[in-house]
Parts: C-alpha cells; sequence; structure tokens
C-alpha cells in the first residue's frame, strides 16, 4: 500500500545525517536542532527598532512559517513536511521580491507596485502547483534565486559609492557560498562524509544561510529606501562594533539638511 504522505520517512529527500540515531521522535538530529536555533527569537539593537519594524513586518509571519516547517521536516521527514518546507520557502520569497523589487527593474508591461503583486502571485501559485510534480527538484530551483539576487545586488553596487554597503555584500556572498557549499557537500558527497563519520554539512547550511540573510535584508533596505523614501539617507551599521568578526547589521534614516 501506498505510504501516508505524513508518514516519518515519506519525503522524496533524505540528507546525509542518520536518522533516529540520537531521538525516537527526531528524524534528523542535528538539522531539526539548527532549524530550531536559525529561528529563534533575536534580540536587535535598538537604534535598529524602527527601521526593522517598518521591513520585516511584511516578511516576519512567512520567515516563522518556514523555519517552523523546515523543523517539522527534519524531524519527521515526511511528504507533506518536505512541500510545507519547500514551499513556505517559495512563499516568502515571493512576499520579499512583492515587496521589495525595485520598480526600476519592473517589466515594461508593469506600470505599478499594485500590477507587480498580481505578477507575482500568480507566478508563485503557478510554481506551486508545479512543484507537486517533483518535489524533490524544488531545492534546486529555490537555490538557483539567489543567482538572481546577486546579479540585482551587482547592478546596484555598481552605483553606490559607500564603502560600507560594498563591505556588507562581500560578506554576505562569503556566507552564502559557504552556505551553499555545504549544501551541495551534503547531497553530492554523502558518502565520503558519512564514510568519517562527519555526515552534518546540512545542518551547517542551516547557520550558514540564516548568518547570510543577516546581512542581506540590510542591504536589500538599504537599497530600497533609496528608491522610496529618496528625502532621507540611509547609512549601515554594525552591532554590537565594526570591529566584531560577527556583527548584526542594521540600518539608520538620517534625514538630510535641506539646502538653500
Amino acid at each position: 500500500t501506498m505510504p501516508s504522505i505524513f508518514s516519518y520517512q515519506s519525503a522524496e529527500v533524505d540528507w546525509c545525517e542518520g536518522n533516529f540515531e540520537r531521538s525516537r521522535i527526531i528524524a534528523e538530529y542535528y538539522n531539526t536542532e539548527r532549524c530550531v536555533f536559525r529561528n529563534g527569537p533575536q534580540e536587535l539593537p535598538r537604534s535598529d527598532r524602527l527601521m526593522q519594524g517598518w521591513s520585516f513586518a511584511d516578511t516576519s509571519c512567512p520567515l516563522l512559517l518556514a523555519g517552523i516547517f523546515s523543523t517539522y521536516f527534519h524531524m519527521t521527514l515526511s511528504y507533506v513536511g518536505q512541500l510545507l518546507d519547500e514551499l513556505s520557502i517559495l512563499w516568502t520569497l515571493a512576499v520579499a521580491y512583492a515587496f521589495w523589487y525595485p520598480r526600476v527593474y519592473f517589466p515594461r508591461c508593469i506600470k505599478s507596485r499594485k500590477h507587480f503583486f498580481w505578477l507575482s502571485g500568480i507566478t508563485t501559485v503557478i510554481s506551486t502547483f508545479m512543484s507537486f510534480i517533483k518535489p524533490a527538484f524544488n531545492a534546486y530551483v529555490l537555490n538557483c534565486i539567489a543567482f538572481h539576487l546577486l546579479y540585482l545586488t551587482r547592478r546596484e553596487l555598481k552605483k553606490c559609492n559607500d564603502k560600507r554597503v560594498h563591505r556588507m555584500a562581500k560578506v554576505m556572498v562569503v556566507w552564502w557560498v559557504l552556505a551553499i557549499s555545504s549544501w551541495i557537500s551534503d547531497r553530492w558527497l554523502c558518502g565520503l562524509w558519512q564514510a568519517i563519520n562527519f555526515p552534518y554539512f546540512h545542518s551547517f547550511w542551516h547557520v550558514l544561510i540564516a548568518v547570510s540573510l543577516l546581512y542581506c535584508c540590510p542591504l536589500v533596505i538599504y537599497f530600497d529606501i533609496n528608491y522610496e523614501m529618496p528625502t532621507f539617507k540611509p547609512k549601515l551599521g554594525y552591532w554590537p562594533s565594526d570591529s566584531w568578526p560577527v556583527v548584526v547589521p542594521y540600518v539608520i534614516l538620517e534625514k538630510p539638511h535641506k539646502q538653500c
């Protein structure tokens, strides 16, 4: 008989980490643990509160759901968990594109942000139905979206002379390269890591991609302010200090003085 789509290990994907080695109810212990760590509450610097509340309100709910579904997937390796994990990421990206994609890059047929919302929504609904055809292929497609984001970042950096912005972009790319390398290593070199008893690179992916997003989101906000709030001058800051190797970046709004 066909196994239930809610059953343990009914998913099309099984990552390199051994199943049920450290718990009777958690299939992939370290992958699940890293998901919980990644999506735990984070305290933001006070100077960042206003900026974060304005910018992350649109994506905080989809990000939270993505974290919950990813945790559920790695805990059960169920078919439903796999789909929820992948589709929550797809819809989070759709929301981010809908709210933050610069108007200057809109297709010529799109005349307003409202029309772009409709385009993003219809495209995402179609992609959602297509995701059921071969769920194991979804993760590769979702990862490829990062290349478009890197392309947009490169175009924006050409217009920007702020060294802090360029520095943040470089750091973001470094963390992303480490993250995607961990993901690919776990997927394609699993036999090697199991041979040396270290099959945990997918759990590293969860942490590394979270750090990359920590730099990516303020960078997107910075560019968005330049387009949507031209009367303000955005400035990047680092908490607790610029000299720390790993920091929490944030955006400060500085209203420029009026010129006579």
